[in-house]
């Protein structure tokens, strides 16, 4: 018999039918070469009209069927039911593509074609990058066809890159980046690309890959490659030194806060006077001390820690700077201020639950979201309490930051409600 075309594609009954026959072209099976196709979960009426189109009378009598149920599914001989319905194995495929609303894509194919592309891939990255073995093993483990191109501009740009270590002079990251990869912001250090460079530099030079930023702008300075000394700043505020040096009498001369960068720090470092030096997060803070005249010593780091926040850090630390830290409190601030304590040994600061308290309900607007693991316990049940986050903006804060006097305070609380309206 001819079978209406029509009626099969559109029988659902029959669809986990051709549902069955498309994954198997799929996967690279081709139409002729189907024996028997296993569909699970196929309906009685479309078992009964496969014995229907397949069961002669003689086999139905003995109770022998050519479609017989395991456990599987119901196994179906795909020969026997093209001739049955008078189709061909030519005409399979676009068959089953309408019945199912979508085009069979041979999987098979595209699996040769990925592992073709990965092989040439990885015979590229030995041939550019035969001095890095397991940083080449890494770039082409997850290789596939959307980032082959990228990954192969990647290695053409390290190999260049790092053929040439040491580089003397020592030339910028964003020159670098440039005459090597034609993009100056290709090697960001905070971009895929950029941590790879790191990744070379350190299986290079036989070094565990650094984690914090001041190590791994130490490690690429090591060969050569200079990242954001000049770009990134800390600011320091009413801090003495010293020393004799050109930001020692930046420092003592500064009637303002000072902005450092990284290189002021690593090459003309300043002496610090050994007195407790408060270290905040917000900007906003330094320019409270301005209006109230603070003297006390003060820094900021102006939120996320980076190289040259750390170079300030480990620079108090070895010259016996006593160092206290105050953050926002919300989950940012508070991961912050656990990095500082545990790595510099710093004295938390206007970061507890009396302080939360003296802030009140309405701390803020904003919600408190989750407290990190490292919070004191005691503290986060107190800003869970609130569910609100306690910024340093906030006159609670600042009067314990800057210790102010209750002369100083109501002047302060004057200017505050004077802004405010």
């Amino acid at each position: 018999m001819t079978a209406d075309r029509t009626i099969l594609v559109a029988d659902p009954e029959l669809a986990p039918l051709w549902q069955a026959i498309h994954d198997r072209l799929s996967a690279g099976s081709a139409p002729a070469d189907i024996a028997t196709v296993t569909v699970p979960d196929l309906a009685p009426g479309a078992v009964a009209a496969l014995k229907s189109w397949l069961d002669t009378s003689a086999q139905r009598r003995r109770g022998r069927t050519r479609v017989p149920r395991t456990d599987r599914g119901v196994k179906v001989p795909l020969p026997p039911l093209l001739d049955a319905l008078g189709l061909t194995t030519d005409t399979l495929q676009t068959l089953v593509e309408e019945a199912v609303g979508r085009a069979v894509v041979n999987r098979k194919n595209g699996r040769l074609a990925a592992a073709e592309l990965r092989r040439e891939l990885i015979r590229h990255a030995q041939e550019q990058l035969p001095h890095l073995p397991r940083l080449r093993a890494r770039l082409t483990s997850a290789a596939d066809e959307e980032s082959a191109a990228a990954t192969r501009r990647l290695i053409d740009a390290l190999a260049s890159i790092t053929r040439r270590l040491p580089h003397t002079p020592p030339r910028a990251l964003a020159k670098l980046a440039h005459d090597h990869a034609g993009d100056p912001h290709y090697f960001d250090l905070a971009t895929p690309a950029g941590q790879r460079l790191v990744s070379a530099v350190a299986e290079l030079t036989g070094q565990p890959e650094p984690a914090r930023p001041d190590h791994i702008r130490s490690l690429l300075a090591g060969q050569g490659i200079i990242a954001d000394r000049l770009s990134a700043t800390v600011l320091l505020h009413r801090v003495r030194a010293l020393g004799d040096g050109p930001i020692d009498r930046r420092l003592n001369e500064a009637v303002t806060p000072v902005s450092l960068n990284l290189l002021d720090l690593i090459h003309t470092p300043p002496r610090l006077a050994p007195e407790p030096l408060t270290v905040v997060e917000n900007p906003s803070v330094l320019e409270a001390a301005l209006e109230c005249a603070s003297t006390q010593p003060m820094a900021c780091t102006s939120g996320q820690l980076r190289a040259v926040d750390h170079t300030l850090f480990q620079l108090a630390v070895d010259q016996g700077v006593p160092l206290r830290y105050a953050g926002d409190l919300d989950a940012a601030g508070l991961h912050i201020a656990a990095t500082v304590e545990q790595t510099y040994g710093a004295t938390l600061v206007a970061m507890d639950t009396t302080l939360v308290r003296a802030a009140g309900d309405l701390s803020s607007a904003v919600p408190l979201g989750l407290v990190p693991s490292s919070c004191d316990p005691a503290l986060a049940a107190q800003l869970q309490a609130t569910g609100r986050v306690l910024y340093q903006e906030h006159d609670a804060v600042l009067t314990r930051l800057l210790d102010l006097t209750s002369s100083k305070r109501e002047v302060w609380q004057s200017v505050s409600q004077e802004a405010g309206e």
